[in-house]
């Protein structure tokens, strides 16, 4: 058997199309195919077919190997940050865009022109199909001018992210209080006590950076085992089981957004708010939340027996 050599691109070869130029022949076969009889449509409809499941297929254990090292892993996240890369995937089903990373560059999009004007919006939640926003400055009045702008935010958002279907303006109120983890109580029970009632030390606080995903294999003093991941955002800690609730993936290599606070499968692109598990791609569904409390400097989680 030979193997094969992967050659470089001589050097005065044509450059690769750019995205935009791949982009528009998609658009163009895809026309073209539209417009032949039926058999022949059949035909090729049957061909990309074929061809896209033998690319997903491969995509996919390209995917998996790369994920399950960790310096692949570093460069998959790379990756689909690529234009290319992040179409063809989202193509396949590999990867489904974040509605709420969506909302928030359709946003980015207007409030250069709400600036201009004094005003400022901020979006505070997807639920349902709804954007709830905040609005501020100009904005938050009854002048034609800032109806015009609240205008202006709904019609972006339902025309720019597919699964929002309403906008709902939030009042201009004070969010709720985050517990520090300064002011978590300690363990009342000594750790043997702790052990046995599931409790399980999951290590030193700071092992857990903030703004970070972390995977923990839990075991119990009687011998249960639960995989864990604990997300970190400021003073909030927050433990869940290692299952997706869309496919029960692993979410060791979930993408987490500080500033949005959400936590997204790298599988299938759910969405979940990180502090409370809740599912945003499919509202309804939730991570399994485990109890956590801090104790002299260590995470605790406990875990059903």
């Amino acid at each position: 058997m030979t193997s094969s050599t992967i050659r470089p691109a001589a050097a005065d070869a044509a450059p690769d199309p750019s995205f935009e130029e791949l982009a528009g022949a998609v658009d163009a076969a895809v026309t073209a195919v539209q417009g032949l009889d039926p058999a022949a449509r059949a035909v090729a409809e049957g061909l990309r077919a074929a061809v896209e499941a033998a690319h997903r297929g491969a995509l996919v254990t390209i995917v998996r190997r790369l994920r399950d090292d960790e310096t692949g892993r570093q460069l998959l996240f790379e990756l689909v940050d690529d234009p290319l890369v992040r179409m063809l995937f989202s193509l396949h089903g590999i990867i489904r865009p974040d509605p709420l990373t969506q909302a928030r560059a359709v946003l980015a999009t207007v409030r250069p022109g709400l600036q201009s004007h004094g005003g400022d919006v901020e979006l505070v939640e997807l639920a349902d199909g709804i954007a709830y926003v905040r609005l501020s400055g100009a904005c938050n009045g009854c002048s034609m001018s800032s109806v015009t702008m609240r205008n202006s935010v709904e019609q972006a958002l339902v025309a720019g992210v597919a699964s929002i279907t309403a906008v709902q303006i939030v009042a201009t109120e004070p969010g709720p209080t985050i517990i520090p983890l300064s002011a978590t109580r300690r363990l009342e029970e000594t750790p043997q006590e702790a052990a046995q009632l599931g409790w399980v030390d999951a290590g030193p606080l700071a092992g857990f950076g903030t703004g970070e995903v972390t995977e923990a294999r839990l075991v119990t003093a009687n011998g249960t085992t639960q995989d864990a991941i604990v997300v970190r955002l400021g003073a909030d800690l927050s433990a869940y089981a290692d299952v997706c609730a869309h496919q029960g993936m692993p979410l060791g290599a979930a993408l987490l957004d500080a500033e949005a606070g959400t936590l997204t499968c790298p599988w299938h692109g759910f969405c979940f708010d990180a502090r409370s598990g809740d599912c945003m791609s499919a509202p309804g569904a939730a991570l399994q939340p485990l109890p956590l409390r801090v104790a002299d400097g260590n995470v605790w989680i406990r875990v059903d027996q």
